[in-house]
């Protein structure tokens, strides 16, 4: 759990770093310009490639290949090769992307977390401050409380976020 003497990030990324970022994504789309989308549906009733049936696919594009003219002319195992082809291309690219995606969200995560753990103490400060009697918390912290009106305890934050 972040805290604030564990504080793992102090860091923003520059306008130019972003900027250099969503163009790099653009030239990734850019380049594999065949890219589509699927609606949900499509995505539920495609059969799947697995390892399993990877294999099987392999064998049966190759025996297809291999023994042509025993097939009907508008079947086409050179397509099904072409798919395939694609399909370990891409798994390459996925794995990258997937990698980079991680790192991304967990950042973020961690992000979040340390300036929701350093909120969360600035509302205890601000509620301390404001039962001493401090001028001018009192607006702080009723304004901050807010937040946690309705989950049980009197404006009183989780005891363990994060």
């Amino acid at each position: 759990m972040s805290n604030l003497t564990n504080n793992r990030l102090n860091i923003t990324a520059t306008p130019a770093q972003i900027a250099a970022v969503k163009t790099a994504l653009q030239t990734i789309l850019t380049n594999l310009p065949f890219l589509i989308g699927l609606t949900t549906d499509e995505r539920i009733s495609l059969p799947a490639i697995d390892v399993s049936n990877k294999a099987f696919t392999e064998d049966a594009i190759s025996a297809g290949v291999n023994n042509a003219s025993v097939l009907p002319a508008y079947v086409a195992p050179s397509v099904m090769q072409t798919d395939l082809s694609l399909f370990s291309q891409l798994d390459e690219v996925i794995a990258l992307v997937k990698q980079l995606l991680e790192k991304l969200e967990d950042t973020q995560l961690l992000a979040g977390s340390e300036a929701y753990v350093g909120a969360l103490t600035l509302y205890k400060l601000f509620a301390s401050a404001a039962e001493a009697g401090v001028p001018g918390t009192d607006s702080i912290y009723n304004q901050l409380k807010q937040r946690f009106a309705g989950q049980g305890g009197a404006g009183t934050p989780p005891t363990n976020p994060g």
